[in-house]
């Protein structure tokens, strides 16, 4: 019968150093996977606003290309995009620079110190899904992201602003 309680007792043991363990593990997994496959906002101003290494969005067909290529045609048609040709670094360095308050009222936008090139997509106004057909237009303009996380980068394409000097 004493070896029997001292089992039970040593069962007892190892279920309290492991139950912490396990609901450790539990709240990680927990936080952890609801992230797996979502993609994350920075990762989504990425995917819609960055393209870095282009410099032929003078092609007139480059919106419609784009548009389709960065899934913003899926459903239904984005009616208007701005895709930044400038390095990455250079785009999330904007969210140091100068603080202004975002079009929804929010104040974690920044306008951008430097012009960037830039090109505007815009929706036909005749075109329908799942023919989205954009108007594509090269500019060179100050822009507008509003910044959340840590680290702090661009989450939101707020606007473009010509240079007012």
């Amino acid at each position: 019968m004493l070896f029997q309680e001292s089992e039970a007792t040593m069962a007892l043991e190892k279920s309290l150093v492991l139950f912490p363990l396990l609901v450790l593990a539990l709240l990680v997994l927990g936080w952890v996977q609801p992230s797996l496959g979502k993609e994350s906002r920075a990762m989504k101003f990425q995917r819609q606003h960055m393209d870095s290494g282009s410099s032929s969005s003078s092609n007139s067909t480059y919106c419609n290309q784009m548009m389709r290529r960065r899934n913003m045609t899926k459903g239904w048609c984005k009616p208007v995009n701005t895709f930044v040709h400038e390095p990455l670094v250079d785009v999330q360095a904007i969210c140091f620079q100068e603080n202004v308050t975002c079009k929804n009222g929010q104040t974690n936008c920044y306008k951008s110190n430097s012009t960037m090139h830039i090109t505007d997509c815009r929706l036909t106004g005749s075109s329908k899904y799942p023919n989205c057909a954009y108007r594509t237009s090269q500019k060179e303009r100050h822009i507008i992201v509003a910044c959340e996380g840590n680290p702090y980068v661009p989450v939101h394409f707020d606007a473009s602003v010509e240079d007012s000097t």
